[in-house]
């Protein structure tokens, strides 16, 4: 990795559960760069050790990573290849790095992907929905209001949708994802990919929800849900349903509105409350 004038930066995928899943050509450059930025150290340390890599490693994170960029755009400068990883996964989905990739590209410093495993592309993958047009929208917000709004925007997509979620809020998100889309809109929760006990649970949102309200197991561990798009039949309920309720909206009170609008046009109570 010598003889250029400045470093690469390496985007290196990291396993999301099975250490198998760490490529030799990761395990290669992980080994021959001079630093690897980690999301967290500590994660990652354990993870290197087992596969005898001492490179040394430095921070970067969410809360630090405007600091950690002028350092490592230093190094990359001065010739050293440096390699990007996240806690899991593939770096930037979900994780941070971006910063720095701007700013590497905008100093002219080559930016390489070293391909490997991604959760969102693997429960894609497993998960049986179409697959052809998708949306990744990450994590949905924290804070109940501002999910469900987020849920009532993406509610007429008609791409499939993928989300990941925490397990500090896996069954609230699940029951707003019914409420909001429909209890019998198709999904699937994928849970602990790769892992001992990984787990694909659903045909329905309505199944979804039950399960993982009723068996304190499918809370535990990191999860993907992935929810079909709306067909065309429950955008035009939606779209109906919106019509109709900004009409009762002018007399009545907006619980009431998008109660008597969801009863006359079908669609979902919540994915019309609260669209103002």
């Amino acid at each position: 990795m010598n003889g250029r004038k400045s470093g690469i930066l390496w985007l290196v995928a990291t396993p999301i559960g099975n250490l198998g899943d760490l490529s030799p050509r990761a395990q290669r450059v992980l080994r021959e760069v001079k630093l690897i930025a980690a999301e967290d150290t500590r994660h990652s340390k354990p993870l290197l050790a087992h596969f005898g890599i001492g490179t040394p490693l430095t921070p970067l994170h969410e809360h630090n990573e405007r600091e950690a960029i002028a350092p490592l755009l230093a190094r990359l400068n001065a010739g050293d290849d440096v390699a990007l990883i996240s806690d899991a996964g593939t770096p930037l989905i979900s994780d941070p790095g971006l910063r720095l990739v701007r700013a590497a590209g905008a100093a002219g410093i080559r930016v390489s992907p070293v391909p490997g495993p991604c959760a969102a592309i693997a429960a894609l993958a497993v998960a049986g929905l179409p697959n052809d047009r998708f949306v990744f929208e990450g994590f949905l917000p924290a804070k109940a209001p501002a999910r469900r709004a987020r849920l009532r925007e993406l509610a007429h997509e008609q791409r499939t949708l993928v989300f990941y979620e925490s397990s500090h809020r896996i069954r609230e998100c699940c029951e707003d994802l019914r409420d909001i889309f429909g209890a019998k809109r198709e999904g699937r929760l994928l849970r602990e990919l790769t892992k001992l006990h990984e787990t694909v649970l659903g045909k329905t949102l309505e199944e979804i929800a039950g399960r993982v309200a009723n068996d304190a197991d499918q809370r535990r561990g990191e999860f993907v849900l992935v929810i079909a798009g709306a067909s065309g039949e429950a955008d035009d309920k939606l779209a109906e349903g919106r019509r109709i309720y900004a009409l009762l909206r002018e007399e009545l009170p907006p619980a009431q509105a998008a109660k008597l609008a969801s009863v006359i046009s079908g669609a979902p109570r919540k994915a019309l409350y609260g669209i103002e």
